[in-house]
């Protein structure tokens, strides 16, 4: 920087001239007309109010949504204990091929259901997909033999796009909010097992031959039935983006803007800078993107027991009943684990560790689970299992989304694919663009696969099945690591380029105590 440019006490100026910094504080505040008038507590009264809104409108309606969504996706694995792979005379492998088809359908839908949802409303879009899915929901009780099974599973894995939705909405929140609220919704996958199995107990064991239908018929009449209700009450109450929310008033929706921006080092989301596929294409650059790729397959290979777990419980020799009900308090854990690690991951700031301990006693539960007989030894590890994967996927997923800032599409293109974009500024290190969860297109491939571990001839102990998770939660381990690793030099960089622009600022009597963005670790 010239030494003879007089600058403004309170203004952060780039190393390589003299040239203000569009993203300093200061500036950011200035995109926003209604809130620059106002003094520092007012706009804290307002962010809270925006906040307050956020958790009473949107953070509800997305976790009941998801909710349904896990019932109905894994809803067949009560109907099977209730006779439907019998009824429909299916074979193991049939019945695998069905539970598969129902994540190529999944996958497939990614990637053109978030570009979709990034360029339109998502109070009408998300609704809608739901009604979809829930349509081959209540047509499976009419298939009568594995060829319906499959095809219905098929489309309802088609339209299943409401998890990278609410993860695409969900980056919205800005990052030091975003663990635990995320943490909210993604315990409602872990909720509805814990209510899933006493509603299983309910309907599976109490309607069978009513109106000549068997009761998994009914079971799965019910939930697309709840699935549809659900659909009519989303599009009331869910948001569409921070600049266009029919709940908030202008000054909220400046503030929810404002709040984000901020959050995110200055860039601001709703900006298309760069064309779906352009930014597609310099994610594809980034070994972020693949990183955290394998270390969601990893996860979801850790978690492969929940299209089995009934199964899996069932080889503990109870009746049909005690089965149902054995599932609830072991996720019911799970939600607990969930929420507590999503809490203190947002507190503390950290991601790594809040990670890699969860997965470690999920490593413990496996081998507690496969090395004897004994129910109580075996039930505390699945319910070690479960605690610790559900919350190792939940802060893969918040961490993914808080790590780079970037414009909606970018971040809906990352959803698909698993791609970050990354780009040079001035003389500084920028930060890549954000992503967010669902670099399931490319990771959910794992669900393809890991049905076929989980065979009635592996019974009781599923050995097989026990090394593919234990292979899952110890390389997720690893990726954890190498995401860390990576975190770490890329902060390095960035604190010695300021360390560099404040050398600069010292020596015209200016001093920056606060530090710039900086990748979560």
């Amino acid at each position: 920087m010239r030494e003879d440019i007089e600058v403004d006490k309170e203004k952060i100026l780039y190393a390589d001239g003299g040239e203000e910094d569009p993203n300093s504080p200061a500036n950011i505040l200035k995109r926003y007309p209604l809130l620059v008038g106002m003094t520092p507590g007012e706009r804290e009264i307002l962010n809270k109010r925006v906040r307050r809104r956020i958790d009473i409108w949107m953070l509800p309606m997305i976790t009941f949504m998801l909710f349904i969504n896990y019932l109905d996706r894994t809803n067949v694995t009560n109907a099977r204990v209730a006779g439907m792979q019998d009824d429909l005379k299916m074979t193991d492998v049939q019945w695998s091929a069905g539970i598969s088809l129902f994540y190529v359908g999944y996958m497939i839908s990614q990637l053109p259901g978030s570009l979709i949802l990034s360029r339109g409303k998502p109070r009408i879009i998300m609704p809608l997909m739901m009604f979809c899915w829930s349509v081959p929901t209540i047509c499976m009780p009419l298939a009568t033999n594995a060829t319906g099974f499959m095809i219905c599973r098929l489309l309802v894995g088609l339209f299943e796009g409401v998890f990278p939705g609410i993860a695409l909405m969900t980056s919205s929140i800005v990052k030091d909010e975003l663990p635990f609220r995320m943490a909210i919704w993604h315990a409602a996958i872990t909720l509805s097992s814990v209510f899933g199995g006493p509603l299983a107990a309910a309907i599976l064991e109490t309607m069978q031959g009513v109106r000549g239908l068997h009761a998994w018929q009914w079971f799965l009449l019910i939930e697309g039935a709840v699935s549809i209700a659900t659909a009519g009450a989303a599009y009331w109450c869910l948001p569409n983006w921070a600049n266009n929310t029919p709940w908030m008033t202008a000054e909220e929706t400046e503030m929810a803007q404002y709040r984000l921006v901020l959050s995110a080092g200055g860039h601001d989301e709703g900006k298309n800078e760069l064309s779906i596929f352009g930014g597609a294409k310099l994610a594809a650059k980034d070994p972020f993107t693949w990183i955290f790729c394998a270390m969601h397959f990893f996860l979801v290979i850790g978690q492969a027991y929940k299209d089995f777990l009934p199964t899996i419980l069932q080889t503990f020799g109870k009746s049909k009943l005690t089965t149902y009900l054995l599932q609830s308090p072991c996720f019911f854990l799970g939600f607990l684990a969930t929420l507590g690690f999503g809490w203190s991951a947002g507190h503390f700031k950290e991601n790594t560790l809040h990670i890699i301990v969860p997965l470690i006693f999920s490593m413990g539960g496996v081998l507690m689970i496969i090395m004897t007989e004994v129910v109580g030894v075996r039930y505390t590890g699945v319910c070690l299992l479960i605690m610790g994967t559900a919350s190792g996927l939940n802060l893969q997923v918040s961490w993914e989304t808080s790590i780079i800032p970037s414009p909606r599409h970018k971040k809906a293109a990352v959803i698909a694919i698993a791609n970050m974009c990354q780009s040079q500024r001035k003389a500084r290190l920028t930060v890549p663009s954000r992503r967010s969860s669902s670099i399931s297109a490319v990771s959910s491939t794992s669900h393809w696969f890991t049905p076929y571990f989980f065979l009635t001839s592996q019974e009781p102990l599923y050995k097989l099945g026990g090394g593919l998770l234990l292979v899952g939660c110890g390389l997720s381990i690893v990726t954890a690591g190498l995401i860390r690793w990576r975190v770490v030099r890329l902060n390095r960089i960035l604190d010695k380029t300021q360390d560099a622009q404040n050398e600069v600022f010292v020596r015209q009597g200016i001093e920056i105590k606060e530090k710039g963005w900086r990748f979560p670790h």
